[in-house]
Protein backbone atom coordinates (compact mmCIF):
# COMPACT_ATOMS: atom_id res chain seq x y z
CA UNK A 1 0.00 0.00 0.00
CA UNK A 2 2.95 2.37 0.70
CA UNK A 3 3.65 1.70 -3.14
CA UNK A 4 0.49 2.36 -4.25
CA UNK A 5 0.25 5.49 -2.70
CA UNK A 6 3.29 6.75 -3.79
CA UNK A 7 2.34 6.24 -6.94
CA UNK A 8 -1.06 7.98 -5.82
CA UNK A 9 0.95 10.76 -4.55
CA UNK A 10 3.31 11.22 -8.06
CA UNK A 11 0.09 11.34 -9.98
CA UNK A 12 -1.76 13.61 -8.33
CA UNK A 13 0.60 16.79 -6.44
CA UNK A 14 4.18 17.73 -8.16
CA UNK A 15 5.63 16.70 -4.59
CA UNK A 16 6.11 15.46 -1.06
CA UNK A 17 8.86 17.68 0.72
CA UNK A 18 10.42 16.72 3.95
CA UNK A 19 11.70 20.07 5.64
CA UNK A 20 15.66 19.63 6.39
CA UNK A 21 15.57 21.53 9.58
CA UNK A 22 12.70 19.22 10.65
CA UNK A 23 13.92 15.85 9.72
CA UNK A 24 12.38 12.53 11.73
CA UNK A 25 13.18 11.08 15.03
CA UNK A 26 15.90 8.63 15.53
CA UNK A 27 14.24 5.32 13.81
CA UNK A 28 15.97 3.07 16.47
CA UNK A 29 14.05 4.44 19.67
CA UNK A 30 14.21 1.57 22.31
CA UNK A 31 10.31 2.37 22.78
CA UNK A 32 7.55 3.03 21.15
CA UNK A 33 6.95 6.62 19.14
CA UNK A 34 3.97 8.86 18.97
CA UNK A 35 3.65 11.23 16.20
CA UNK A 36 0.36 13.88 16.71
CA UNK A 37 0.43 16.66 13.82
CA UNK A 38 -2.58 18.70 12.75
CA UNK A 39 -5.06 17.91 10.08
CA UNK A 40 -5.26 20.45 7.60
CA UNK A 41 -6.26 18.26 4.49
CA UNK A 42 -8.13 15.24 3.19
CA UNK A 43 -4.33 14.31 1.72
CA UNK A 44 -2.84 13.92 5.33
CA UNK A 45 -3.63 10.05 5.60
CA UNK A 46 -1.62 9.14 2.16
CA UNK A 47 1.06 12.04 3.08
CA UNK A 48 1.48 9.76 6.35
CA UNK A 49 1.31 6.78 5.11
CA UNK A 50 4.21 7.49 2.86
CA UNK A 51 5.90 9.52 5.56
CA UNK A 52 6.09 5.96 7.80
CA UNK A 53 6.00 3.44 4.91
CA UNK A 54 9.53 5.83 4.09
CA UNK A 55 11.24 6.44 7.37
CA UNK A 56 9.90 3.83 9.61
CA UNK A 57 9.97 1.09 7.78
CA UNK A 58 10.92 -1.59 10.27
CA UNK A 59 8.24 -0.19 12.77
CA UNK A 60 4.20 -1.18 12.59
CA UNK A 61 1.70 2.04 12.32
CA UNK A 62 -1.18 2.32 13.46
CA UNK A 63 -3.45 5.47 13.22
CA UNK A 64 -6.79 6.09 15.21
CA UNK A 65 -9.53 6.95 12.12
CA UNK A 66 -13.22 8.55 12.47
CA UNK A 67 -15.40 4.95 12.63
CA UNK A 68 -17.76 6.33 10.41
CA UNK A 69 -15.36 7.31 7.87
CA UNK A 70 -13.58 4.14 8.13
CA UNK A 71 -16.62 2.28 6.91
CA UNK A 72 -16.39 4.03 4.09
CA UNK A 73 -12.46 3.72 3.41
CA UNK A 74 -12.28 0.35 4.30
CA UNK A 75 -8.95 0.03 2.86
CA UNK A 76 -7.17 2.05 6.03
CA UNK A 77 -7.97 -0.47 8.09
CA UNK A 78 -5.77 -2.98 6.57
CA UNK A 79 -3.13 -0.60 7.10
CA UNK A 80 -3.48 0.17 10.92
CA UNK A 81 -6.25 2.24 11.21
CA UNK A 82 -8.59 1.32 14.42
CA UNK A 83 -12.27 3.04 14.24
CA UNK A 84 -12.98 5.85 17.25
CA UNK A 85 -15.92 7.78 17.50
CA UNK A 86 -15.10 10.97 17.65
CA UNK A 87 -18.39 12.26 19.10
CA UNK A 88 -18.66 10.23 22.63
CA UNK A 89 -16.98 9.28 25.33
CA UNK A 90 -16.81 5.92 24.12
CA UNK A 91 -15.14 6.59 21.52
CA UNK A 92 -12.59 8.05 24.24
CA UNK A 93 -12.11 4.85 25.51
CA UNK A 94 -11.57 2.95 22.56
CA UNK A 95 -8.83 4.86 21.62
CA UNK A 96 -7.06 4.53 25.13
CA UNK A 97 -7.63 0.99 25.07
CA UNK A 98 -6.51 0.61 21.29
CA UNK A 99 -3.61 2.94 22.78
CA UNK A 100 -2.43 1.28 25.22
CA UNK A 101 -2.65 -2.36 23.50
CA UNK A 102 -0.34 -0.88 20.77
CA UNK A 103 1.98 1.21 22.93
CA UNK A 104 2.94 -2.21 24.91
CA UNK A 105 5.48 -3.29 21.93
CA UNK A 106 8.51 -1.20 21.46
CA UNK A 107 8.62 -1.78 17.58
CA UNK A 108 4.99 -0.32 17.32
CA UNK A 109 4.61 3.65 16.14
CA UNK A 110 0.84 5.57 16.27
CA UNK A 111 0.24 8.72 13.93
CA UNK A 112 -2.55 10.96 15.40
CA UNK A 113 -4.19 13.76 13.47
CA UNK A 114 -4.47 15.36 17.07
CA UNK A 115 -7.03 18.23 15.73
CA UNK A 116 -9.73 15.43 15.65
CA UNK A 117 -11.23 17.36 12.86
CA UNK A 118 -10.10 19.60 9.45
CA UNK A 119 -8.56 22.46 10.20
CA UNK A 120 -6.86 25.13 8.66
CA UNK A 121 -3.15 25.44 8.62
CA UNK A 122 -3.02 29.51 10.25
CA UNK A 123 -5.92 28.43 12.48
CA UNK A 124 -4.89 29.11 16.22
CA UNK A 125 -5.09 28.27 18.95
CA UNK A 126 -4.47 24.57 17.35
CA UNK A 127 -7.11 23.33 19.51
CA UNK A 128 -5.40 19.79 20.03
CA UNK A 129 -8.12 17.05 21.75
CA UNK A 130 -6.97 15.89 25.31
CA UNK A 131 -6.64 12.16 24.30
CA UNK A 132 -3.43 12.83 22.92
CA UNK A 133 -2.28 14.31 26.62
CA UNK A 134 -3.21 10.83 27.90
CA UNK A 135 -0.82 8.53 26.26
CA UNK A 136 2.21 9.55 28.48
CA UNK A 137 0.51 7.83 31.36
CA UNK A 138 -0.21 4.65 29.25
CA UNK A 139 3.12 4.66 27.51
CA UNK A 140 5.97 6.89 29.74
CA UNK A 141 8.71 5.11 27.41
CA UNK A 142 7.15 6.37 24.49
CA UNK A 143 8.89 9.12 22.29
CA UNK A 144 6.14 12.00 21.54
CA UNK A 145 7.15 14.51 18.17
CA UNK A 146 5.23 16.98 16.53
CA UNK A 147 4.71 16.51 12.83
CA UNK A 148 3.23 19.77 11.15
CA UNK A 149 2.03 19.06 7.74
CA UNK A 150 1.24 21.55 4.94
CA UNK A 151 -0.14 22.05 1.51
CA UNK A 152 0.59 24.79 -1.50
CA UNK A 153 0.92 25.73 -4.67
CA UNK A 154 4.33 26.66 -6.20
CA UNK A 155 5.03 27.00 -9.87
CA UNK A 156 3.97 23.82 -11.02
CA UNK A 157 0.27 22.97 -11.61
CA UNK A 158 0.36 20.47 -9.06
CA UNK A 159 0.06 21.06 -5.43
CA UNK A 160 3.35 20.40 -2.91
CA UNK A 161 2.96 18.96 0.48
CA UNK A 162 4.79 19.45 3.31
CA UNK A 163 6.32 17.62 6.15
CA UNK A 164 8.33 18.90 8.79
CA UNK A 165 8.97 17.16 12.27
CA UNK A 166 9.53 18.64 15.48
CA UNK A 167 11.70 18.26 18.53
CA UNK A 168 11.05 14.89 20.26
CA UNK A 169 10.33 14.47 23.95
CA UNK A 170 10.32 11.73 26.41
CA UNK A 171 7.03 10.23 27.91
CA UNK A 172 8.48 10.60 31.01
CA UNK A 173 9.05 14.04 30.28
CA UNK A 174 5.18 14.64 29.69
CA UNK A 175 4.42 12.86 32.31
CA UNK A 176 5.68 15.16 34.85
CA UNK A 177 3.58 17.57 34.27
CA UNK A 178 0.00 17.74 35.48
CA UNK A 179 -2.18 17.07 32.73
CA UNK A 180 -3.23 20.42 31.52
CA UNK A 181 -0.17 21.57 31.07
CA UNK A 182 1.35 18.43 29.38
CA UNK A 183 -1.73 19.45 27.13
CA UNK A 184 -0.37 22.85 26.39
CA UNK A 185 2.77 21.96 26.21
CA UNK A 186 2.45 19.36 22.75
CA UNK A 187 0.31 22.19 21.27
CA UNK A 188 3.00 24.54 21.91
CA UNK A 189 4.97 22.26 20.37
CA UNK A 190 3.49 21.72 17.45
CA UNK A 191 2.42 25.19 17.37
CA UNK A 192 6.09 26.16 16.74
CA UNK A 193 6.69 23.60 14.09
CA UNK A 194 4.24 24.83 12.43
CA UNK A 195 5.36 28.04 12.43
CA UNK A 196 8.56 27.26 11.11
CA UNK A 197 7.68 24.95 8.56
CA UNK A 198 5.44 27.94 6.82
CA UNK A 199 8.26 29.99 7.01
CA UNK A 200 10.32 27.61 5.04
CA UNK A 201 7.37 27.01 2.37
CA UNK A 202 6.37 30.87 2.26
CA UNK A 203 10.12 31.00 0.94
CA UNK A 204 9.43 28.77 -1.80
CA UNK A 205 13.32 27.99 -2.15
CA UNK A 206 13.32 23.85 -2.47
CA UNK A 207 16.87 23.39 -1.16
CA UNK A 208 14.93 23.68 2.56
CA UNK A 209 13.47 20.43 1.66
CA UNK A 210 14.41 16.76 0.72
CA UNK A 211 11.87 15.56 -1.90
CA UNK A 212 10.16 12.22 -0.78
CA UNK A 213 7.98 11.92 -4.05
CA UNK A 214 8.01 14.32 -7.20
CA UNK A 215 5.22 13.97 -9.44
CA UNK A 216 5.57 14.88 -13.06
CA UNK A 217 6.26 18.35 -14.33
CA UNK A 218 4.68 20.62 -16.94
CA UNK A 219 1.13 20.90 -18.53
CA UNK A 220 0.84 17.66 -20.57
CA UNK A 221 -1.03 16.60 -23.14
CA UNK A 222 -0.86 18.33 -26.45
CA UNK A 223 0.39 21.69 -25.36
CA UNK A 224 3.92 19.88 -23.57
CA UNK A 225 4.12 17.63 -27.05
CA UNK A 226 4.12 21.04 -29.18
CA UNK A 227 6.94 21.89 -26.87
CA UNK A 228 8.81 19.09 -26.92
CA UNK A 229 8.74 19.05 -30.63
CA UNK A 230 10.15 22.83 -30.20
CA UNK A 231 12.66 22.12 -28.62
CA UNK A 232 13.53 19.04 -30.98
CA UNK A 233 13.92 21.35 -33.72
CA UNK A 234 15.39 23.93 -32.25
CA UNK A 235 18.43 21.48 -30.81
CA UNK A 236 18.14 21.84 -26.83
CA UNK A 237 17.06 20.04 -24.41
CA UNK A 238 13.11 19.85 -23.27
CA UNK A 239 12.53 20.90 -19.79
CA UNK A 240 9.01 20.06 -18.68
CA UNK A 241 9.25 21.96 -15.59
CA UNK A 242 7.68 25.45 -15.59
CA UNK A 243 10.91 27.35 -13.44
CA UNK A 244 14.00 25.70 -14.67
CA UNK A 245 17.02 26.48 -12.70
CA UNK A 246 18.76 29.98 -12.79
CA UNK A 247 15.63 30.95 -15.04
CA UNK A 248 12.94 33.83 -13.36
CA UNK A 249 9.61 32.44 -13.62
CA UNK A 250 8.04 34.13 -17.00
Amino acid sequence: MVGYFDRYVRRHLNALRLARRGMPPDADHPGPIVVYCNHPAWWDAAVVILLAGRLFPRRESYAPFDARMLEKYTVFARMGAFAVDLDSARGAAQFLKASRRILGAPNRMIWITAQGRFQDVRARPLGLRGGVARLPEIAPDALFVPLALEYAFWEERGGEAFAAFGTPVSGADLLALPRPERLARMEADLTATLDALSADVVSREAERFTALASGAKGIGGVYDLWRRLRAVLAGRPFEAAHRSKGNPVP
